[in-house]
């Protein structure tokens, strides 16, 4: 009898240090918050079976983690949050019942949560996706107008010419990496930021930033946030990679409906929409402004714009970098499918060659750089003032 006992014993130890050898262990937290929602993005080596629920009074978002151990990735988590964040508290971490991690979001405010799943992809494993929306502009989450960000301040004009400027890439995904480790979305922050204040300095003239931070906004919502605010410019800025680490020069790209115009611009094109991908859409939502922005193909005169505007800047910039190529290229890039806005897409650079990184880390040259582009949205408009609002004096 005691044998037998004994033998149970063993055997309920060596199941119980099985399902402790399994629990699964995440390999990466992040904490990404911005104007319009405040995204955490759990990875694993396996997928993180999931459950969650809301309670209000006060405001609260729990996500039941099964199979996940406590440690210090979690606790990593909390350090990360930020006092300002718009949305979270606190967070809370605690073992629920055997085999469940229980994590507990204590809210500023209620949210919509959406919660989904990533498959590995480039340099990620599998990912949970946590993003917490305001309640009041849950359905019309890509809107510009509940993002502090996006606000024109219009400082007693009538009207200001209004330029979007869209920084490539943020938060989860990084973009291209460059010969000594730079990372293309924190480039294209620091110029959009830099063309931004050039910009504001025009005495007709106003910018905004898409992204004035280090987070992820899909393709769709930038151009939603450029028509939010009746941009009359959108100027997305990158900075890319290739293979080859010699490849050099700037570049400057406009939308095509009928395919690219180089194999070069198809490959880059394809590059810039798998953004999403690496960024990460719940593709189990559906976008209420997709159709309006990127459906909408009746937009010949705006590309012929976004050509005499890309020439322009393309001229401007050859007096910087050397030209990856003379021409304005064409090819289906979702971030210029705006119906109504002349749109280009500026690659300033190679990243992967290390010459031009270290040139563009460098405060000096990325003046130069924004410098030349401002130059060319001048003479566009000075060329072409019949598409540009008439520049009216100060109000009294």
């Amino acid at each position: 009898m005691l044998h037998a006992l004994l033998k149970a014993l063993f055997l309920l130890c060596g199941l119980l240090v099985s399902g402790w050898g399994q629990a699964l262990e995440l390999s990466a937290v992040r904490l990404w918050p911005s104007p319009d929602y405040t995204r955490i993005t759990l990875e694993a080596r396996q997928p993180v079976s999931y459950k969650y629920f809301t309670l209000s009074n006060p405001e609260r978002l729990v996500i039941d983690l099964e199979g996940v151990e406590a440690g210090t990735l979690l606790d990593a988590m909390m350090k990360q949050l930020s006092a300002d964040d718009p949305f979270i508290a606190s967070i809370r971490v605690a073992m629920n019942r055997p085999g469940v991690m229980r994590l507990v979001l204590d809210l500023k405010m209620p949210v919509k949560p959406s919660v989904f799943q990533l498959q590995p992809l480039e340099q990620y494993g599998h990912r949970l996706v946590v993003d917490l929306y305001p309640v009041v502009t849950a359905d019309v989450a890509t809107s510009a107008e509940s993002s502090p960000s996006v606000k024109p301040e219009v400082p007693q004009y009538v009207r200001l010419i209004t330029v979007a400027i869209d920084a490539g890439h943020g938060g989860e995904d990084p973009g291209a990496l460059g010969a000594s480790g730079s990372h293309e979305k924190d480039i294209t922050l620091a110029l959009a930021k830099k063309l931004k204040q050039k910009i504001d300095a025009q005495e007709n003239m106003h910018a905004v930033l898409i992204r004035d931070g280090d987070y992820f906004v899909p393709l769709a919502q930038r151009v939603t946030k450029a028509r939010a605010v009746k941009a009359d410019l959108f100027m997305s800025i990158h900075a890319d990679a290739f293979i080859k680490p010699h490849a050099r020069g700037s570049s400057v790209f406009a939308l095509s409906e009928n395919g690219a115009t180089s194999v070069a611009a198809r490959w880059l094109a394809k590059k810039e929409n798998d953004a999403d991908l690496v960024g990460g859409v719940n593709i189990d939502v559906k976008d209420p402004f997709l159709k309006r922005t990127l459906i909408d193909l009746s937009q010949t005169a705006t590309i012929n714009d976004s050509l005499k505007l890309g020439h322009a800047v393309l001229n401007e910039i050859g007096g910087v970098n050397t030209l990856h190529k003379s021409h304005v290229e064409q090819a289906g890039f979702a971030v210029l499918k705006a119906p109504d806005i002349p749109s280009i897409l500026i690659e300033t650079a190679f990243i992967s060659n290390p010459e031009e990184e270290k040139r563009l880390n460098d405060p000096k040259y990325q003046d130069k750089l924004v410098d030349a582009i401002l130059d060319g949205v001048l003479k566009y408009f000075d060329k072409h003032p019949l598409t540009a609002p008439a520049r009216l004096t100060r109000n009294p």
